[in-house]
């Protein structure tokens, strides 16, 4: 009888000494979880930054080729100054947006700082086909518009921490909210993806360019970089949704200039035409 209790004393001691242990081992394993920080979910090619961010850069390699290709093929004449300006503006604020947004994109950099040496390029061309062909007044009233915008864009860089900070302390809600926030109207985030709107507003103020004044070229790479940074701006840190909007109407628009150009040269050329009919009777 005293062995009996004595085992089941014993048993009963061993069952409670498994219990802590077990309790013991797994506080330890939450405790090496909580350490080693979240899982890493599996990365494929749809949630991939790096490869969209580097095809996007590899279709902005292209808009600077194009530059390039035009500026060796190509007379001046076919050069659209606002899109030239607009181009040159948007790569500047593109090469510093590729360098901070994580992860980093330092391809898309390079190639943006490559599109602004070779669209001024392109603008330089222009200017002095305007001058040699007697535009001079039309030269004049553009550098003057030039001028006004970059001493204004100026002044507000110059001021915009100033009244950045006033609107985060004055605890105005919304407003402050924005004001502070990661990708808002005062950081790179928001002003890159807005002068990309401008090329957008370009191309759809432009709908009914002539398709002789279209480079195949440019706006081959513009509309595959609308395409590409669609996906990569929902993948980036901070995710930005103004830039993938923005990059739906550029898809849009100049893929419409495309098409007409693509139809223009390729389709409607070798359409016979009523003339060449009446020959071949």
């Amino acid at each position: 009888m005293m062995y009996s209790r004595l085992a089941t004393a014993t048993l009963s001691r061993t069952r409670v000494y498994s219990r802590r242990l077990l309790s013991n081992t797994e506080t330890s394993k939450s405790a090496a979880s909580a350490a080693a920080g979240p899982t890493t979910k599996k990365t494929t090619w749809w949630t991939s930054a790096e490869l969209w961010g580097g095809m996007g850069a590899l279709a902005g390699w292209g808009m600077s080729g194009a530059a390039i290709y035009d500026a060796t093929l190509q007379g001046p004449e076919v050069i659209s100054l606002n899109m030239t300006c607009v181009l040159i503006v948007y790569s500047s604020l593109f090469a510093r947006w590729a360098w901070i947004v994580k992860p980093r994109n330092a391809l898309l950099a390079a190639c943006h700082v490559a599109n602004v040496l070779a669209q001024s390029n392109q603008l330089r061309r222009a200017l002095e086909y305007k001058l040699s062909n007697g535009q001079e007044e039309q030269v004049k009233e553009f550098m003057n518009k030039a001028a006004m915008v970059g001493v204004g864009a100026a002044g507000t860089v110059a001021i915009g921490p100033k009244i950045q900070s006033s609107l985060i302390n004055a605890n105005l809600g919304v407003v402050s909210k924005l004001a502070g926030a990661d990708a808002g109207p005062f950081t790179i985030h928001f002003w890159a993806p807005m002068s990309k709107w401008l090329i957008s507003g370009a191309s759809f103020l432009d709908l009914d360019r002539p398709t002789d004044k279209i480079s195949l070229a440019q706006y081959s790479a513009l509309t595959a970089t609308g395409f590409f940074f669609t996906r990569y701006s929902l993948l980036v840190i901070p995710i930005n949704y103004t830039l993938c909007s923005v990059n739906v109407a550029l898809f849009l628009s100049s893929g419409w200039h495309l098409g007409r150009k693509i139809k223009a040269d390729y389709i409607d050329e070798q359409k016979p035409t009523d003339a060449n009919i009446v020959d071949q009777e």
